[in-house]
Protein backbone atom coordinates (compact mmCIF):
# COMPACT_ATOMS: atom_id res chain seq x y z
CA UNK A 1 0.00 0.00 0.00
CA UNK A 2 1.45 3.34 -1.11
CA UNK A 3 0.49 6.50 0.68
CA UNK A 4 1.87 9.99 0.51
CA UNK A 5 2.99 11.32 3.89
CA UNK A 6 3.77 14.78 2.58
CA UNK A 7 4.03 15.89 -1.05
CA UNK A 8 7.70 14.91 -1.04
CA UNK A 9 7.60 11.67 0.92
CA UNK A 10 6.07 8.37 -0.15
CA UNK A 11 5.48 5.55 2.28
CA UNK A 12 5.26 1.86 1.45
CA UNK A 13 4.46 -0.80 4.04
CA UNK A 14 6.21 -4.17 4.22
CA UNK A 15 3.36 -6.38 5.38
CA UNK A 16 4.66 -8.88 7.93
CA UNK A 17 1.93 -8.88 10.57
CA UNK A 18 3.16 -7.51 13.87
CA UNK A 19 6.64 -7.04 12.37
CA UNK A 20 5.44 -4.84 9.53
CA UNK A 21 7.40 -1.66 8.89
CA UNK A 22 7.36 1.38 6.62
CA UNK A 23 9.76 2.31 3.83
CA UNK A 24 9.90 6.08 3.36
CA UNK A 25 11.33 7.63 0.20
CA UNK A 26 11.96 11.35 -0.24
CA UNK A 27 14.48 14.17 -0.34
CA UNK A 28 15.87 15.91 2.74
CA UNK A 29 14.68 13.23 5.16
CA UNK A 30 17.91 13.30 7.17
CA UNK A 31 17.95 17.09 7.32
CA UNK A 32 14.42 17.33 8.70
CA UNK A 33 15.06 14.40 11.01
CA UNK A 34 11.34 13.97 11.66
CA UNK A 35 11.17 10.32 10.58
CA UNK A 36 14.31 9.39 12.50
CA UNK A 37 12.80 10.87 15.66
CA UNK A 38 9.54 9.03 15.00
CA UNK A 39 11.21 5.62 14.80
CA UNK A 40 13.98 5.96 17.37
CA UNK A 41 12.13 5.99 20.68
CA UNK A 42 14.96 4.86 22.95
CA UNK A 43 17.20 6.85 25.31
CA UNK A 44 20.32 5.63 23.51
CA UNK A 45 21.14 5.10 19.86
CA UNK A 46 24.22 3.75 18.12
CA UNK A 47 24.97 4.92 14.58
CA UNK A 48 26.78 2.22 12.62
CA UNK A 49 28.50 3.73 9.58
CA UNK A 50 31.78 3.59 7.66
CA UNK A 51 34.75 5.82 6.90
CA UNK A 52 33.25 7.00 3.58
CA UNK A 53 29.61 7.69 4.50
CA UNK A 54 30.06 8.83 8.09
CA UNK A 55 31.80 12.14 7.34
CA UNK A 56 28.96 13.17 5.00
CA UNK A 57 25.84 12.18 6.93
CA UNK A 58 26.35 11.03 10.51
CA UNK A 59 26.28 14.57 11.93
CA UNK A 60 22.77 15.08 10.46
CA UNK A 61 21.52 11.87 12.04
CA UNK A 62 23.18 12.69 15.35
CA UNK A 63 21.73 16.23 15.48
CA UNK A 64 18.23 14.99 14.59
CA UNK A 65 18.27 12.55 17.49
CA UNK A 66 20.04 14.78 20.01
CA UNK A 67 17.33 17.36 19.38
CA UNK A 68 14.96 14.84 20.98
CA UNK A 69 17.29 14.30 23.95
CA UNK A 70 18.59 10.94 22.78
CA UNK A 71 22.14 10.02 23.71
CA UNK A 72 23.90 9.18 20.42
CA UNK A 73 27.03 7.07 19.93
CA UNK A 74 28.81 6.11 16.75
CA UNK A 75 30.95 3.25 15.50
CA UNK A 76 32.82 3.74 12.20
CA UNK A 77 33.74 0.60 10.26
CA UNK A 78 36.21 0.29 7.39
CA UNK A 79 34.52 0.50 3.98
CA UNK A 80 34.11 -2.46 1.64
CA UNK A 81 32.89 -6.02 1.14
CA UNK A 82 36.24 -7.38 2.35
CA UNK A 83 35.41 -6.02 5.84
CA UNK A 84 32.07 -7.83 6.09
CA UNK A 85 33.53 -10.27 8.63
CA UNK A 86 32.97 -11.61 12.15
CA UNK A 87 35.95 -9.57 13.38
CA UNK A 88 34.53 -6.29 12.14
CA UNK A 89 31.05 -7.28 13.38
CA UNK A 90 32.57 -7.46 16.86
CA UNK A 91 33.46 -3.77 16.60
CA UNK A 92 29.71 -3.07 16.65
CA UNK A 93 29.10 -5.38 19.61
CA UNK A 94 32.09 -3.91 21.47
CA UNK A 95 30.76 -0.37 20.93
CA UNK A 96 27.30 -1.44 22.15
CA UNK A 97 28.86 -2.89 25.31
CA UNK A 98 31.15 0.08 25.87
CA UNK A 99 28.26 2.55 25.70
CA UNK A 100 25.99 0.29 27.76
CA UNK A 101 23.25 -0.09 25.16
CA UNK A 102 20.39 -2.10 26.58
CA UNK A 103 17.40 -3.98 25.19
CA UNK A 104 15.47 -0.75 24.63
CA UNK A 105 18.30 0.88 22.64
CA UNK A 106 18.33 1.31 18.85
CA UNK A 107 21.01 0.80 16.22
CA UNK A 108 20.99 2.88 13.02
CA UNK A 109 22.52 1.47 9.85
CA UNK A 110 23.88 4.46 7.94
CA UNK A 111 25.54 3.27 4.75
CA UNK A 112 25.29 0.76 1.93
CA UNK A 113 24.55 -2.95 1.84
CA UNK A 114 27.57 -4.01 3.89
CA UNK A 115 26.70 -1.63 6.73
CA UNK A 116 23.01 -2.58 6.62
CA UNK A 117 23.74 -6.30 6.70
CA UNK A 118 26.27 -5.99 9.53
CA UNK A 119 24.29 -3.56 11.66
CA UNK A 120 21.14 -5.68 11.24
CA UNK A 121 23.01 -8.84 12.21
CA UNK A 122 24.57 -7.10 15.22
CA UNK A 123 21.13 -5.85 16.29
CA UNK A 124 19.73 -9.38 15.96
CA UNK A 125 22.31 -10.92 18.30
CA UNK A 126 23.04 -8.11 20.78
CA UNK A 127 21.21 -9.08 23.99
CA UNK A 128 19.20 -11.49 21.76
CA UNK A 129 17.78 -8.68 19.67
CA UNK A 130 17.33 -4.90 19.79
CA UNK A 131 15.64 -2.47 17.42
CA UNK A 132 17.36 -1.09 14.35
CA UNK A 133 16.55 1.38 11.59
CA UNK A 134 17.90 1.21 8.04
CA UNK A 135 19.17 4.47 6.50
CA UNK A 136 20.53 3.26 3.14
CA UNK A 137 22.91 5.61 1.31
CA UNK A 138 23.66 3.56 -1.84
CA UNK A 139 21.33 2.64 -4.67
CA UNK A 140 22.00 -1.07 -3.99
CA UNK A 141 20.85 -0.72 -0.38
CA UNK A 142 17.83 1.42 -1.30
CA UNK A 143 16.45 -0.89 -3.99
CA UNK A 144 17.33 -4.19 -2.37
CA UNK A 145 19.47 -4.96 0.65
CA UNK A 146 17.90 -2.57 3.20
CA UNK A 147 14.46 -4.10 2.62
CA UNK A 148 13.49 -7.60 3.67
CA UNK A 149 15.48 -8.44 6.77
CA UNK A 150 18.33 -10.56 5.45
CA UNK A 151 21.40 -9.79 7.55
CA UNK A 152 24.81 -11.47 7.48
CA UNK A 153 28.57 -11.44 7.34
CA UNK A 154 30.73 -13.38 4.89
CA UNK A 155 32.87 -16.45 5.45
CA UNK A 156 36.08 -16.80 3.38
CA UNK A 157 34.51 -19.80 1.62
CA UNK A 158 31.01 -18.42 1.17
CA UNK A 159 29.10 -15.16 0.88
CA UNK A 160 26.62 -14.24 3.66
CA UNK A 161 27.08 -17.63 5.32
CA UNK A 162 26.69 -16.34 8.88
CA UNK A 163 23.51 -14.37 9.48
CA UNK A 164 19.87 -14.13 10.47
CA UNK A 165 16.49 -13.02 9.19
CA UNK A 166 15.82 -9.87 11.23
CA UNK A 167 13.51 -7.06 10.14
CA UNK A 168 14.20 -3.35 10.76
CA UNK A 169 11.75 -0.96 12.43
CA UNK A 170 11.79 1.37 9.43
CA UNK A 171 13.69 2.06 6.22
CA UNK A 172 14.38 5.75 5.59
CA UNK A 173 15.53 6.44 2.02
CA UNK A 174 16.86 9.97 1.61
CA UNK A 175 17.51 10.49 -2.10
CA UNK A 176 19.91 13.34 -1.27
CA UNK A 177 22.46 10.77 -0.07
CA UNK A 178 22.88 9.57 -3.66
CA UNK A 179 24.59 12.88 -4.49
CA UNK A 180 27.83 11.63 -2.90
CA UNK A 181 27.62 8.11 -4.38
CA UNK A 182 30.38 7.25 -6.85
CA UNK A 183 29.40 6.18 -10.35
CA UNK A 184 30.68 2.61 -9.95
CA UNK A 185 28.56 2.09 -6.83
CA UNK A 186 25.53 3.66 -8.47
CA UNK A 187 25.76 1.40 -11.52
CA UNK A 188 26.19 -1.65 -9.27
CA UNK A 189 22.78 -0.96 -7.71
CA UNK A 190 21.09 -0.99 -11.12
CA UNK A 191 21.75 -4.74 -11.39
CA UNK A 192 19.16 -5.54 -8.73
CA UNK A 193 16.66 -3.21 -10.43
CA UNK A 194 17.10 -5.08 -13.72
CA UNK A 195 16.55 -8.31 -11.76
CA UNK A 196 13.03 -7.25 -10.71
CA UNK A 197 12.21 -6.57 -14.35
CA UNK A 198 13.34 -10.07 -15.31
CA UNK A 199 11.80 -12.11 -12.51
CA UNK A 200 8.37 -10.50 -12.08
CA UNK A 201 7.78 -7.06 -13.61
CA UNK A 202 8.18 -6.97 -17.39
CA UNK A 203 6.63 -3.49 -17.68
CA UNK A 204 9.38 -2.25 -15.36
CA UNK A 205 11.98 -3.96 -17.59
CA UNK A 206 10.63 -2.09 -20.61
CA UNK A 207 10.60 1.19 -18.69
CA UNK A 208 14.27 0.61 -17.81
CA UNK A 209 15.16 -0.05 -21.45
CA UNK A 210 13.48 3.22 -22.45
CA UNK A 211 14.91 5.28 -19.57
CA UNK A 212 18.42 3.96 -18.96
CA UNK A 213 20.01 7.28 -20.02
CA UNK A 214 17.81 9.25 -17.61
CA UNK A 215 18.65 6.79 -14.86
CA UNK A 216 22.40 7.09 -15.46
CA UNK A 217 22.09 10.89 -15.47
CA UNK A 218 20.36 10.47 -12.08
CA UNK A 219 17.28 12.34 -13.25
CA UNK A 220 15.28 12.95 -10.09
CA UNK A 221 11.88 11.67 -11.22
CA UNK A 222 13.44 8.61 -12.87
CA UNK A 223 15.25 7.75 -9.62
CA UNK A 224 12.08 8.12 -7.56
CA UNK A 225 10.24 5.70 -9.87
CA UNK A 226 13.22 3.32 -9.99
CA UNK A 227 13.51 3.11 -6.20
CA UNK A 228 9.80 3.04 -5.34
CA UNK A 229 8.96 0.38 -7.91
CA UNK A 230 11.94 -1.74 -6.86
CA UNK A 231 10.93 -1.48 -3.20
CA UNK A 232 7.34 -2.41 -4.06
CA UNK A 233 8.55 -5.51 -5.89
CA UNK A 234 10.82 -6.49 -3.01
CA UNK A 235 8.15 -5.81 -0.37
CA UNK A 236 5.58 -7.97 -2.19
CA UNK A 237 7.99 -10.89 -2.45
CA UNK A 238 9.11 -10.62 1.18
CA UNK A 239 5.51 -10.41 2.43
CA UNK A 240 4.63 -13.55 0.47
CA UNK A 241 7.65 -15.59 1.62
CA UNK A 242 9.73 -13.92 4.32
CA UNK A 243 12.20 -16.72 5.03
CA UNK A 244 12.60 -18.35 1.63
CA UNK A 245 10.23 -21.20 2.35
CA UNK A 246 9.09 -24.07 0.17
CA UNK A 247 6.89 -21.82 -2.01
CA UNK A 248 10.08 -20.72 -3.76
CA UNK A 249 8.75 -17.16 -4.08
CA UNK A 250 11.58 -15.36 -2.28
CA UNK A 251 14.18 -17.65 -3.84
CA UNK A 252 13.46 -15.94 -7.18
CA UNK A 253 15.20 -12.85 -5.76
CA UNK A 254 18.37 -14.95 -6.00
CA UNK A 255 18.42 -14.77 -9.80
CA UNK A 256 22.09 -14.47 -10.77
CA UNK A 257 23.20 -14.68 -7.15
CA UNK A 258 24.51 -18.26 -7.11
CA UNK A 259 26.84 -17.48 -10.02
CA UNK A 260 27.42 -13.98 -8.62
CA UNK A 261 28.37 -15.11 -5.13
CA UNK A 262 30.86 -17.56 -6.66
CA UNK A 263 32.42 -14.64 -8.55
CA UNK A 264 32.62 -12.55 -5.36
CA UNK A 265 34.11 -15.30 -3.18
CA UNK A 266 36.24 -16.77 -5.96
CA UNK A 267 37.94 -13.50 -6.92
CA UNK A 268 38.22 -12.32 -3.30
CA UNK A 269 35.60 -10.12 -1.60
CA UNK A 270 35.79 -6.51 -2.70
CA UNK A 271 37.39 -7.18 -6.10
CA UNK A 272 33.94 -6.98 -7.67
CA UNK A 273 31.01 -5.06 -6.21
CA UNK A 274 27.99 -7.21 -5.40
CA UNK A 275 25.85 -5.73 -8.17
CA UNK A 276 28.58 -6.25 -10.75
CA UNK A 277 28.74 -9.93 -9.82
CA UNK A 278 24.94 -10.22 -9.91
CA UNK A 279 24.89 -8.67 -13.41
CA UNK A 280 27.31 -11.24 -14.82
CA UNK A 281 25.53 -13.94 -12.81
CA UNK A 282 22.15 -12.97 -14.29
CA UNK A 283 23.57 -13.17 -17.80
CA UNK A 284 25.02 -16.62 -17.00
CA UNK A 285 21.59 -17.71 -15.71
CA UNK A 286 19.91 -16.24 -18.81
CA UNK A 287 22.34 -17.99 -21.15
CA UNK A 288 21.74 -21.28 -19.34
CA UNK A 289 17.97 -20.70 -19.54
CA UNK A 290 18.35 -20.15 -23.29
CA UNK A 291 20.50 -23.27 -23.72
CA UNK A 292 17.84 -25.30 -21.91
CA UNK A 293 15.20 -23.96 -24.29
CA UNK A 294 13.40 -21.93 -21.63
CA UNK A 295 14.28 -18.43 -22.78
CA UNK A 296 13.96 -16.96 -26.25
CA UNK A 297 17.06 -15.52 -27.95
CA UNK A 298 15.36 -12.12 -28.30
CA UNK A 299 14.90 -11.75 -24.56
CA UNK A 300 18.44 -12.97 -23.90
CA UNK A 301 19.72 -10.32 -26.31
CA UNK A 302 17.65 -7.59 -24.66
CA UNK A 303 18.90 -8.62 -21.22
CA UNK A 304 22.52 -8.48 -22.35
CA UNK A 305 21.91 -5.12 -24.03
CA UNK A 306 20.31 -3.57 -20.94
CA UNK A 307 23.19 -4.73 -18.73
CA UNK A 308 25.71 -3.28 -21.20
CA UNK A 309 23.76 -0.01 -21.52
CA UNK A 310 23.80 0.33 -17.74
CA UNK A 311 27.59 -0.07 -17.73
CA UNK A 312 27.55 -3.43 -15.91
CA UNK A 313 30.07 -6.21 -16.60
CA UNK A 314 28.81 -9.28 -18.49
CA UNK A 315 31.80 -11.62 -18.18
CA UNK A 316 34.70 -12.28 -15.81
CA UNK A 317 37.16 -10.48 -18.09
CA UNK A 318 34.82 -7.53 -18.53
CA UNK A 319 35.31 -5.67 -15.21
CA UNK A 320 37.44 -2.58 -15.89
CA UNK A 321 37.09 -1.32 -12.31
CA UNK A 322 38.50 -4.52 -10.82
CA UNK A 323 41.26 -4.49 -13.42
CA UNK A 324 42.19 -0.90 -12.54
CA UNK A 325 42.10 -1.58 -8.80
CA UNK A 326 44.21 -4.71 -8.88
CA UNK A 327 46.37 -4.04 -11.93
CA UNK A 328 45.91 -5.81 -15.27
CA UNK A 329 48.42 -8.58 -14.61
CA UNK A 330 47.34 -9.60 -11.14
CA UNK A 331 43.68 -9.34 -12.14
CA UNK A 332 44.09 -11.65 -15.14
CA UNK A 333 46.00 -14.07 -12.89
CA UNK A 334 43.12 -14.15 -10.37
CA UNK A 335 40.60 -14.67 -13.18
CA UNK A 336 42.63 -17.50 -14.73
CA UNK A 337 42.83 -19.23 -11.32
CA UNK A 338 39.03 -19.21 -11.07
CA UNK A 339 38.68 -22.32 -13.26
CA UNK A 340 35.27 -23.94 -13.91
CA UNK A 341 36.14 -26.57 -11.26
CA UNK A 342 36.97 -23.95 -8.63
CA UNK A 343 33.89 -21.95 -9.64
CA UNK A 344 31.64 -24.99 -9.15
CA UNK A 345 33.22 -25.58 -5.76
CA UNK A 346 32.21 -22.06 -4.69
CA UNK A 347 28.73 -22.58 -6.16
CA UNK A 348 28.36 -25.76 -4.10
CA UNK A 349 28.69 -23.62 -0.94
CA UNK A 350 25.57 -21.63 -1.86
CA UNK A 351 22.71 -21.22 0.62
CA UNK A 352 20.28 -22.63 -1.96
CA UNK A 353 21.90 -26.05 -1.56
CA UNK A 354 19.39 -28.25 0.25
CA UNK A 355 20.24 -31.83 1.22
CA UNK A 356 23.32 -31.60 -0.99
CA UNK A 357 21.37 -30.50 -4.07
CA UNK A 358 21.84 -27.05 -5.62
CA UNK A 359 18.81 -25.12 -6.83
CA UNK A 360 19.33 -22.50 -9.51
CA UNK A 361 16.96 -19.71 -10.47
CA UNK A 362 16.33 -19.75 -14.23
CA UNK A 363 14.09 -17.70 -16.51
CA UNK A 364 11.25 -19.04 -18.61
CA UNK A 365 9.47 -17.06 -21.33
CA UNK A 366 5.92 -16.12 -20.41
CA UNK A 367 4.90 -14.26 -23.50
CA UNK A 368 1.66 -12.62 -24.35
CA UNK A 369 0.99 -10.96 -27.72
CA UNK A 370 1.77 -7.47 -26.51
CA UNK A 371 4.87 -7.91 -24.37
CA UNK A 372 7.99 -9.91 -23.92
CA UNK A 373 8.22 -11.21 -20.41
CA UNK A 374 9.46 -14.10 -18.39
CA UNK A 375 9.10 -15.55 -14.96
CA UNK A 376 11.69 -17.00 -12.64
CA UNK A 377 11.69 -20.70 -11.94
CA UNK A 378 13.56 -22.40 -9.16
CA UNK A 379 15.01 -25.61 -10.58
Amino acid sequence: SMSVVSPQISELNVDLGDRSYPIYTGKGLLNSGELLRKHVVSKKALIVTNTVVGPYYSARVRQSLEAKGIEVFEVVLPDGEEYKTMDVLMMIIDAAMEHKLDRKSTMIALGGGVIGDMCGFAASIYQRGIKFVQVPTTLMAMVDSAVGGKTAVNHPKGKNMIGAFYQPDAVIIDLDTLETLQSREFVSGIAEVIKYGLIRDSEFFEWQEQNIERILQRDSSALVHLIERSCRNKAEVVAADEKEGSSGVRATLNLGHTFGHAIESGLGYGAWLHGEAVATGMLMASELSHQLGLMDISLLTRTRQLLVSAGLPISLKDNKHAENDLGVDSYSKIVSELTPEVFLEYMSMDKKVADGKLSLVLLEDKRSEERLGCKALVT
